[in-house]
């Protein structure tokens, strides 16, 4: 069975073709890496695979079922959660109310039952609570769980939007740049998650990641791309190695 499949993805805007016949396989159970500079195209493949862009060509394969054109909605209820670059939460809420929130795919009440609370709807509360406190104990959240966002550091943040992710039982996640404002100490935290979501949850991940430190630690195959182009894959030795993805990242030695 094919996990994840991106085949030949290209996306214009305005006549400028900002991903360019990309295609890569993930396999389940592994930590796939795309890296490349600033605007090379990395976090317009989240969103053409969370479906917030319509792709020019191409196709996105999802447990052998096409998904290029299934709306945004469908594709978290398929199993597939991401992160985004700057954080999403709700500011003015707690880490409990922003985690419960990630479990709203779950929710299967009716406008009478809520206003009634029937028994089905207190067994319902109590299971989505159940699975968030469990994602509050898997990321050491415990002294948070009450706080509001907004007094929380930038640090924590992080790991609170990881868990509201987390909370839909995802089979895919897409972290893009995980790593992205943390300080050393927070980096080297964020490994152990993205280490242990692998081998602890069994959840298979895509990262979009400019910490080249952090890539190497827990990847288990890299794809460079650079002007929506690919330039290699391969392990994280070999992409980082590689001539092209050097000269994206330095440039040319110049003759002085």
């Amino acid at each position: 069975m094919t996990f994840f499949k991106a085949e030949n993805i290209s996306i214009d805007f305005g006549g400028i073709r900002a991903v360019n016949d990309v295609s890569f396989d993930v396999e389940k159970g592994t930590i796939f890496t795309i890296v490349g500079p600033n605007g090379a195209g990395k976090t317009t493949i989240f969103n053409i695979i969370s479906r917030i862009y319509n792709l020019t060509e191409g196709r996105i394969i999802f447990e052998d079922k096409d998904i290029t054109r299934l709306p945004a909605h469908q594709v978290v209820n398929l199993g597939i959660a991401r992160t985004f670059q700057n954080i999403e939460l709700f500011e003015h809420a707690t880490v409990l109310h922003n985690l419960l929130i990630g479990r709203h795919i779950y929710c299967r009440s009716t406008f009478f039952s809520d206003l009634f609370f029937l028994p089905s709807v207190k067994r319902m509360e109590l299971e989505l609570r159940r699975k968030v406190e469990d994602v509050i104990d898997f990321l050491d959240l415990q002294h948070y769980r009450n706080q509001l966002i907004q007094n929380l550091p930038y640090g924590v943040r992080k790991i609170v939007e990881l868990g509201r992710a987390l909370c839909t039982e995802p089979k895919l996640l897409l972290l893009d740049e995980p790593a992205s404002g943390l300080n050393v100490d927070e980096t080297e935290n964020m490994s152990f998650w993205i280490d242990d979501i692998k081998k602890l949850l069994g959840i298979s991940v895509i990262m979009v990641e400019h910490n080249m430190n952090l890539v190497s630690q827990v990847s288990d195959h890299v794809l460079a791309i650079n002007y929506g182009r690919v330039l290699a894959d391969g392990t994280p030795k070999e992409v980082q190695t590689n001539p092209d993805v050097i000269k994206a990242y330095l440039g040319e030695d110049k003759d002085v």
